[in-house]
């Protein structure tokens, strides 16, 4: 099985759909068995290129791509995605060719107001709102949906601080749109490309510096 292969069908499915392929589908689109499928689709769990449900069946997520509902809708011109996150719904337009503005759609998880922006990719979308990442980088593939679920767009501080006192979470790190967006614009850019690699750590360090992130949240130094 080629595995690089299967992962961009895997894309392809979700950029055209706003959903994953299923692994019959799959298996049609790359003339493939289905035993086959699975076997590139654990190799690329364990490489970190996508996340799969517990048993292994079944495609949840393919960042910045969603199947399942963790708080974000994208709406593009003709199609709905799930965002997988604050970071994932707001890389959507960067990544996605022919959109280059979606609607992205949450509620505040401090106070329950509707939020919604239109993100495109020439400047970040205006505001006083802010993010909210509760797992430190680091930390971030220890569990997935944790993390993803926990990347999210408040009111303000005040909500942030309200909801961390309910649920009794340590605060995390909070960012204004702007840093979202410069954090979203090129993080994934080629993963739709043959021959996409995931930054190393040092890579992404030098990213996260550059558009403006610090501290040991990150991995960086203070």
């Amino acid at each position: 099985m080629d595995v690089e292969k299967l992962r961009l069908a895997v894309y392809a499915g979700f950029t055209e759909t706003g959903r994953a392929p299923a692994v019959p589908d799959l298996s049609d689109r790359l003339n493939a068995g289905e035993a086959d499928v699975l076997s590139g689709l654990r190799a690329l769990h364990r490489g970190r290129h996508l996340v799969l449900n517990v048993t292994g069946t079944r495609v949840l997520i393919a960042h910045p791509f969603s199947d399942v509902p963790l708080g974000f809708s994208a709406m593009g011109r003709d199609t709905l995605w799930w965002g997988g996150c604050a970071w994932d719904a707001f890389a959507l337009p960067h990544l996605l060719p022919g959109e280059p503005e979606v609607l992205v759609a949450t509620r505040c998880p401090g106070c329950g107001a509707a939020l919604a922006w239109n993100v495109g990719t020439d400047a970040p979308p205006e505001g006083g709102h802010v993010a909210h990442f509760l797992v430190p980088v680091p930390r971030m593939w220890d569990d997935v949906m944790r993390t993803c679920g926990n990347q999210r767009l408040y009111c303000g501080e005040r909500c942030v601080t309200d909801w961390l006192e309910r649920r009794g979470e340590t605060p995390g790190y909070t960012m204004d749109l702007g840093t979202l967006w410069r954090l979203a614009a090129h993080w994934y850019e080629g993963r739709l490309e043959a021959g996409y690699r995931r930054r190393e750590p040092a890579e992404a360090a030098a990213y996260f510096t550059q558009v403006g992130l610090t501290g040991p949240f990150w991995g960086l130094e203070d």
